[in-house]
């Protein structure tokens, strides 16, 4: 069996069908990261209201987060060519219609709210669904699996840092509603190319299981010790949360500490720093074979972000907080990386897709909270302070991490059965000599 020390990245693209299906997602992933930033300089420019352009944004990135486990959940049970291209189809013409209606200053207000909710509101959850199809084409090899999640989870931020560059770019040279209507040719060209693939298209969803007649009586009651579905996503759910909330915060308190420096504009080499960091984190911990289990590591990994988060409040400078926030982004991509392996191992069959959604759906609405309550903080706290209560966000969801593992390790020690010999020699009944 081979294992990350022994593959490399390229290795596990040479499984079959693996370049082809995660180079479709690709592209069809890159449309998000075109769109957002387009959508915002496309409606301020048709309606010349920045409040208009944050608006339509915020309802179609709410609908698109809040509504995707359900969409997921749609994935599994019916598969690609009845949920996922539908869903990829409708979402791609409505932001098509976007694009045509704000092509001209003067667009319609109210038309641009419902087109932007009803966009996201379709959105296809195709992150989720490529670490699914990942568990397809790797079925038995956690280390080797851990490695392609790991250049999943790297190759997805790179896309939400070129994504921005080329939205900005048909800004300056063309038209930015041109980056609405790239992303709706991306997305339904790059699902339509994702389901041609072969393991894409042999996932045909799976129907929830017909209740089981009891001839009348109860049915069994669930396992105890934690052992349901949600009980072991909320490991996963609540760290991933609490490192939306934080990266979210962060980078509000950058511009905040750049802007009381006079020097604002360097701002921007604190996130590509990180951007930077993150992914080179992502790719060095992929490689690892690591012994500890995953559900180990959450909590060590999240806490070292958490830490270095909150001795960013004392740099000095912007030097000192671009290298304290390489540090946080060294371990941004990893804490990911191992919530998606945790959440893939919580159902292999008939929800994995959605499994793996919530945990996007944790991180992306803890980001926006993380920017919005950070926001408030900034009167009546220091700046230092607002990066402690950063940093702690992440750190207490590590620690209830830390301490749900314990337990159940202990619970795992004490179901152990006692061979019947012992027990019977600890009780005084066996045989004497």
């Amino acid at each position: 069996m081979s294992t990350a020390k022994t593959v490399s990245y390229p290795t596990v693209l040479k499984i079959p069908h693996a370049a082809r299906t995660f180079g479709s997602a690709l592209v069809a992933r890159f449309a998000y990261g075109i769109v957002f930033l387009s959508l915002v300089l496309t409606v301020s420019r048709a309606t010349g209201s920045y409040a208009m352009a944050g608006g339509v944004l915020a309802v179609f990135g709410l609908s698109s987060s809040l509504l995707a486990p359900y969409r997921a959940r749609l994935i599994d049970r019916h598969g690609v060519r009845r949920a996922l291209l539908p869903m990829a189809a409708l979402c791609a013409s409505l932001l098509g219609l976007i694009a045509a209606v704000s092509w001209q200053p003067g667009a319609p207000r109210a038309a641009l709210w419902v087109l932007g909710a009803a966009a996201g509101a379709f959105a296809p959850p195709l992150g989720p669904f490529m670490r699914t199809l990942w568990g397809v084409l790797i079925p038995d090899e956690d280390e080797l699996l851990q490695r392609a999640y790991s250049l999943d989870t790297v190759a997805e931020e790179l896309l939400y840092v070129v994504g921005p560059l080329l939205a900005g770019a048909l800004t300056a040279f063309a038209e930015p509603a041109l980056g609405v209507a790239l992303s709706a040719v991306l997305l339904l060209g790059g699902t339509a190319a994702l389901a041609t693939s072969p393991v894409a298209a042999s996932f045909r969803g799976a129907a929830p299981a017909p209740p089981q007649d009891t001839g009348g009586e109860a049915p069994p009651a669930p396992p105890e010790g934690g052992d349901g579905w949600w009980a072991k996503l909320i490991d996963p759910v609540l760290v991933t949360a609490g490192l939306g909330a934080c990266i979210g915060a962060f980078n509000l308190l950058a511009v905040a500490f750049a802007d009381e420096h006079g020097t604002a504009a360097s701002v921007s080499w604190v996130t590509a720093t990180m951007a930077v960091s993150s992914a080179l984190g992502g790719l060095l911990y992929g490689a690892v074979g690591w012994k500890l289990a995953a559900r180990a590591r959450l909590p060590i990994l999240a806490a070292f972000l958490g830490i270095f988060c909150a001795l960013a409040g004392q740099a000095t400078g912007m030097f000192g907080l671009a290298a304290l926030a390489a540090a946080v982004g060294f371990f941004m991509s990893p804490t990911l990386t191992t919530s998606y392996l945790i959440a893939g191992e919580v159902d292999s069959g008939a929800r994995s897709t959605e499994a793996g959604t919530w945990v996007n759906t944790a991180f992306n609405t803890g980001n926006a909270a993380g920017s919005a309550g950070i926001g408030l903080l900034l009167v009546p706290l220091s700046l230092a302070w607002c990066f402690v209560v950063t940093g702690a966000v992440v750190l207490l969801p590590a620690a209830v991490s830390a301490v749900r593992n314990s337990r159940r390790t202990i619970d795992k020690v004490e179901q152990i059965e006692i061979p019947a010999e012992t027990a019977n020699l600890n009780s005084g009944e066996g045989e004497k000599s």
